[in-house]
């Protein structure tokens, strides 16, 4: 990362149009927002046969290689995952995850962690130095990782969820201790209601010693390193074969990780760790050591990808094609067709979060709204005085949330948007509890959440009784 750092770009504010696996894909490979591709949770991503940017670039003389997690029309979920996305609007508390924990694996001398991730970066490297150097036709390769994101933890059940942070002696040593930041946590009582349900449906509510945090978060780095090291194979594979600078390498993420900020891990949120990606580019014609601050999103690599390849680009995109900016040329914030607009937005409507959520970022302002924009109360964070998100300012300043907001609307019907996913979820959940006849008792009792469950089953019944049988 480093490497590409120093010959290359480096986006300082990018961000993911969903945090969360599948709807971020989605977003990124058809260079639409959420709301349009509907891509509401980890299951329902985008049509199977809808054109891509890489589809397109084929049908165009590109020779096309993928390698790895694409989830962009499906990702990975359990019955408990789709249940726990579907219910978020019932009127109860459940813990869905295993409580997040590290778990040290191996030696100093076992590099190869997440073995899977490093079978696909060595079919890229073998594709690199094998097919790409003999092709006539230009190429474009895709390798996609796994890592970091953190691992299933089985302790939890059957249907358990992502929570453990692994990693060996080997990477953990390039991780220093003593330069990580333990975040500060609101108490439970101040905390946003919606966060609070987050933290408690992610089994984060608990006492949480600073070794347990700082540990979480050292393992995470030490993934990260892994990864990076994945990466350089990569390039290393294209400096070897002499296409390095003949070819444009592009490495981002589809989200972020908290690693325990704001009392949470995983991601589903609006706050910088989960939303925030890494953008960097390098190769002809990109500006070297270029930072670039415009705020910018996934949407934008689907026409970047296009106009890079000199393929036109469709003309009804979210995002906009970065490649001035990556020449250095500067972009106006003026947002007719063809220019940048001085915004990104990011949504989310899946699981651990109790309503769907909006997202606006523009100059040093976050503003994020929830559901119907007043049934819960809104954030706003001035990222330059408060870069931890630590203090919400909505209520002290009510002309910029009011400006905001109008801004967000000119976007997106929100409240529309989170009304078509209540009903959805409900459609979704009735459908499922049909399809289990006089098992359903007993399958929902036994979903991720059973240690919670199970003590008052009658309780959560009635709740998802009440809930169904609520008018819109």
């Amino acid at each position: 990362i480093n490497f590409m750092k120093q010959y290359g770009t480096v986006f300082l504010n990018a961000y993911t149009n969903s945090p969360i696996c599948c709807p971020s894909r989605a977003a990124m490979w058809s260079g639409l927002f959420t709301h349009l591709t509907e891509s509401w949770n980890n299951f329902k991503g985008l049509d199977p046969g809808y054109v891509t940017w890489m589809d397109l670039m084929e049908k165009h003389g590109y020779h096309t290689q993928k390698y790895g997690k694409l989830d962009y029309t499906s990702g990975h979920h359990s019955v408990s995952n789709r249940v726990e996305a579907w219910t978020r609007d019932v009127d109860f508390l459940l813990r869905q995850e295993g409580r997040p924990m590290v778990n040290l694996t191996g030696d100093k001398k076992h590099v190869r962690v997440m073995e899977a991730d490093w079978q696909n970066t060595d079919k890229a490297l073998n594709w690199i130095k094998n097919e790409a150097i003999n092709l006539t036709q230009p190429f474009v390769l895709y390798l996609g990782l796994n890592l970091p994101h953190p691992y299933p933890s089985p302790y939890a059940g059957e249907n358990f969820g992502s929570s453990t942070f692994v990693t060996s002696p080997y990477w953990l040593e390039k991780v220093t201790y003593e330069a990580i930041k333990i975040p500060k946590w609101s108490s439970l009582s101040e905390m946003h209601p919606v966060d609070y349900y987050s933290s408690y449906t992610k089994n984060c509510t608990g006492e949480f010693t600073k070794q347990e945090v700082r540990n979480i978060r050292a393992f995470y780095y030490a993934m990260c390193a892994e990864t990076d090291a994945m990466l350089g194979e990569v390039i290393s594979a294209l400096r070897d074969t002499g296409l390095l600078e003949k070819t444009i390498v592009i490495f981002t993420a589809d989200h972020g990780e908290l690693a325990m900020e704001h009392r949470q891990f995983y991601k589903m949120s609006m706050y910088e760790g989960s939303s925030h990606v890494p953008l960097l580019v390098m190769g002809p014609g990109i500006k070297k050591q270029q930072q670039i601050p415009n705020v910018v999103s996934l949407v934008d690599i689907y026409p970047t990808m296009l106009d890079i390849a000199r393929i036109p680009v469709p003309q009804n995109l979210s995002g906009y094609s970065l490649v001035s900016l990556l020449h250095g040329k500067a972009v106006n914030g003026v947002s007719t067709k063809g220019h940048r607009p001085s915004w990104v937005l990011s949504e989310f409507h899946g699981c651990n979060v109790n309503s769907s959520v909006y997202m606006l970022r523009t100059g040093k302002w976050k503003y994020i709204t929830f559901s119907d924009g007043y049934s819960v109360l809104p954030q706003l964070f001035d990222l330059t005085a408060d870069p931890d998100e630590l203090t919400n300012i909505a209520v002290k300043f009510p002309a910029m949330v009011h400006s905001l907001d109008k801004i967000l609307r000119s976007i997106i019907n929100y409240p529309k948007v989170s009304s078509s996913v209540q009903e959805y979820n409900k459609r979704q959940f009735i459908s499922w509890k049909h399809s289990l006849g006089q098992n359903y008792s007993n399958v929902i009792a036994n979903l991720r959440w059973h240690q919670d469950w199970l003590k008052e089953p009658e309780k959560y019944e009635n709740a998802i009784d009440k809930w169904l049988h609520q008018s819109k």
